[in-house]
């Protein structure tokens, strides 16, 4: 019979705090995009898409980011079907296997989020540090 678990130890949960202490806390946006419960874009898609312009593969894109090729092809099919034209191309395997290309708008796409992202963290730096400066260090 498997034991049963016992609660953390005093020295368990001070090493826990002195664990999370000793990481900085960092602000940064989560912008998505939502069209009812489907989100449209996010920041999985975006590394998704900039994964596939680097690697030219969603199979490695997927090993990159450790997910599988099932979700990736999902991720991107959601993304492809909310945009007016895809963001990413796909030619089919075969003897020299198929690949994967960013589309001028999955390039466009890209660069504006990372553009919002930047803008977005500029414009409330200073109500970051604040909020920053209410938690534990």
């Amino acid at each position: 019979m498997p034991s049963k678990p016992q609660p953390p130890t005093q020295a368990a949960r001070s090493l826990a705090r002195r664990t999370v202490g000793a990481t900085k806390p960092v602000a940064r946006f989560r912008l998505r995009i939502t069209a009812g419960d489907v989100i449209a874009v996010g920041p999985g898609k975006i590394a998704l898409l900039e994964a596939i312009a680097e690697t030219g593969s969603i199979t490695a894109a997927a090993k990159h980011l450790e997910m599988s090729y099932r979700r990736a092809w999902m991720l991107l099919d959601e993304l492809n079907r909310s945009l007016k034209k895809p963001a990413v191309d796909s030619a089919k395997g075969g003897q020299h296997g198929g690949g994967s290309e960013i589309t001028a708008v999955g390039r466009q796409l890209i660069a504006l989020y990372r553009h919002i992202e930047v803008a977005a963290a500029a414009a409330c730096k200073a109500d970051m540090n604040r909020l920053l400066n209410l938690l534990a260090r």
